[in-house]
């Protein structure tokens, strides 16, 4: 399938605040946010225009040098996401980023084709590759192999929906005659793919539907769009349209309040905008947007404030 931003258009959104508590990710209220909380930021932000809510996926945090800093909260993704979609109506429902070597691949169809099915259709699979190596070795999964694992993943999940019996055959997954449902109401999930470097922008050129980026600066863009569009017309994808995701500097809309830690992208909308149509301009059609805020209410009102002055200035 192709991906869900049309021709010429541009859709933003948010990884959600709250559901996961790493501190390179969160501001100091969430620490003391509730349930109810996480849902009012939910049903706002589809309120206000944002296409997508991101949910992360960690399934257990190692106590080592390497990722002690992240904290030990971080949300099942598809449980949370499929309790927001009872609270939402419209908003897309995107996993930031779903490990795919932590779960057969026959068990991620299941989840995300039943998440697409109770949502409408709205769920996106945001997969890649994972990055703690701590994470893998308490799961049993060969860290060196997570490339390898994912690719493997993402051929027998294009096909997962194809029939009502299906089979695949791999190094690491093998089965025959295997049928999931319930199918999400396309037949297909759109599938973003999420790296930082190379190897990712080949997959999604390959099998992937879209990008989601990991901070790449915006003068690497051109190199991803190539590299993507050179991978696609490799295998007879050359016509696809794809979903690029650029995730802009974390940002406050208006004056920044002195309490705040350091945000490299805040002002006046106009100069917000002239920052976000240069991503635009470069190829991304997808904005993942990150708000610093010093309560709920605040977080609440920069999402207001981007939908009401900012976004009109990038149409």
């Amino acid at each position: 399938m192709a991906g869900i931003v049309g021709a010429g258009e541009h859709i933003y959104g948010i990884q959600l605040p709250i559901q996961t508590l790493t501190r390179r990710l969160r501001d100091p209220w969430e620490d003391r946010a509730s349930v109810s909380d996480l849902v009012e930021i939910a049903r706002h932000a589809e309120a206000t225009g944002h296409g997508f809510i991101g949910v992360c996926d960690h399934v257990a945090i190692p106590d080592d040098d390497y990722a002690r800093h992240m904290s030990t909260t971080w949300y099942d993704t598809v449980a949370t996401l499929g309790f927001l979609a009872a609270h939402t109506e419209r908003v897309r429902l995107l996993s930031v980023i779903y490990v795919a070597g932590y779960r057969h691949p026959l068990q991620t169809a299941s989840a995300f084709g039943t998440l697409g099915h109770l949502s409408g259709g709205r769920a996106i699979l945001g997969v890649g590759a994972g990055h703690v190596k701590g994470e893998f070795e308490a799961l049993g999964i060969p860290f060196a192999e997570r490339g390898a694992i994912l690719d493997e993943s993402l051929d027998a999940l294009r096909g997962a929906f194809a029939a009502d019996y299906v089979s695949f055959e791999g190094r690491r997954f093998s089965y025959r005659d295997m049928g999931v449902g319930p199918r999400p109401p396309s037949g297909e999930l759109p599938i973003w793919i999420g790296g930082s470097g190379p190897a990712a922008w080949k997959r999604c050129g390959r099998v992937g539907d879209g990008y989601i980026p990991m901070a790449n600066p915006l003068e690497q863009f051109g190199e991803i769009r190539t590299t993507i569009q050179a991978s696609a017309e490799a295998h007879g994808r050359g016509d696809t349209r794809f979903d690029i995701g650029w995730m802009p500097p974390w940002m406050h809309v208006g004056t920044v309040p002195e309490d705040l830690p350091e945000v490299p992208l805040h002002g006046e909308p106009e100069g917000i905008a002239e920052v976000l149509r240069a991503g635009l301009a470069a190829g991304a059609n997808v904005l993942h947007l990150k708000f610093r805020s010093r309560s709920k209410t605040e977080y609440l009102d920069q999402l207001s404030a981007f939908h009401e002055e900012v976004a009109p200035l990038l149409r």
